[in-house]
């Protein structure tokens, strides 16, 4: 998402929020229904019951998160009738976002913005960018974990997944070893991925999942062709940056993963206490 994009978004998000008399912030579902671009109300009730049954497991009573209302709509004929909604929570509202569709930009905005508890764009930006970085960093765990299989069903040991990565790093970064980037980027300890910028971590990821196709599809073997297969995709990604202007080797290194990790899970623990109650009658 770009900037205009989260914009757009906050925005939507900003106009539908609400506040009770004791002055906590709610939502209600069917407004949220609408931002989070869910067509029908049954599919989004799917989604509801889930964030329920996640908030039991939290411990947090649901009557404090969701509650039940009837709220006159009007009718194309002049009428009126009485439908069902729902009061959300802060905490609730994160929690049906956790349970939606991930691949929609307003859930993985609303995962954010019902996270931080706080409107500042800057802030709803920068933990995108958290969360995009960690899940880059996932997608890169689990294509080298299915590398470090494929490879080990081919007769190649710890040691020899440990060289072919090497090889691979060092055709991405234009000669310099994984060793020599650790030295570069000052890391003592813990995975030289760890601390690269997310375009770095997408790189790898592309090639080793072009090692993985390519090693299952032309069914490789043994240590030599595989990293032979490994070295090319890694320099193909490689030429294909540079064609860009970028140069994986020249980037800074970024924050360590893990500290990213345990800051966005602290804004979770967060949330659960400074939510705030909903009263049972609106």
């Amino acid at each position: 998402m770009d900037k205009n994009q989260i914009s757009k978004l906050k925005l939507s998000f900003d106009e539908i929020v609400h506040t009770t008399e004791d002055g906590v912030e709610f939502w209600y579902a069917r407004e949220l229904q609408r931002v989070l671009e869910y067509a029908e109300w049954r599919n989004f009730s799917t989604v509801i019951e889930k964030a329920k049954i996640a908030c039991s497991n939290s411990g947090i009573p649901l009557e404090e998160c969701f509650v039940d209302i009837n709220k006159t709509s009007p009718m194309p004929n002049g009428g009126t009738k009485e439908i069902g909604d729902i009061m959300l929570t802060r905490y609730a509202c994160y929690l049906i976002a956790q349970n939606g569709n991930p691949r929609k930009n307003e859930i993985a905005f609303a995962q954010t913005y019902f996270a931080v508890q706080t409107r500042k764009q800057e802030i709803i930006e920068q933990r995108l960018s958290d969360l995009n970085r960690l899940q880059l960093r996932e997608q890169l765990k689990t294509a080298e974990k299915r590398l470090s299989q494929n490879i080990y069903e081919r007769g190649v040991d710890e040691r020899g997944f440990g060289r072919i990565r090497s090889k691979g790093d060092q055709a991405l970064f234009g000669g310099y070893t994984t060793d020599d980037m650790k030295r570069k980027y000052g890391i003592k300890y813990g995975p030289l991925a760890d601390r690269l910028p997310p375009v770095t971590i997408a790189a790898k990821g592309l090639a080793t999942e072009m090692t993985n196709l390519n090693i299952e599809e032309n069914d490789l073997q043994g240590e030599e062709p595989i990293t032979q297969e490994h070295v090319q995709n890694n320099q193909s990604v490689r030429s294909m940056l540079q064609e860009r202007g970028i140069t994986p080797e020249e980037l800074p290194p970024d924050e360590d993963i893990k500290k990213v990790e345990r800051r966005v899970k602290a804004d979770e623990k967060k949330l659960m206490g400074k939510s705030g109650k909903l009263p049972v009658d609106e």
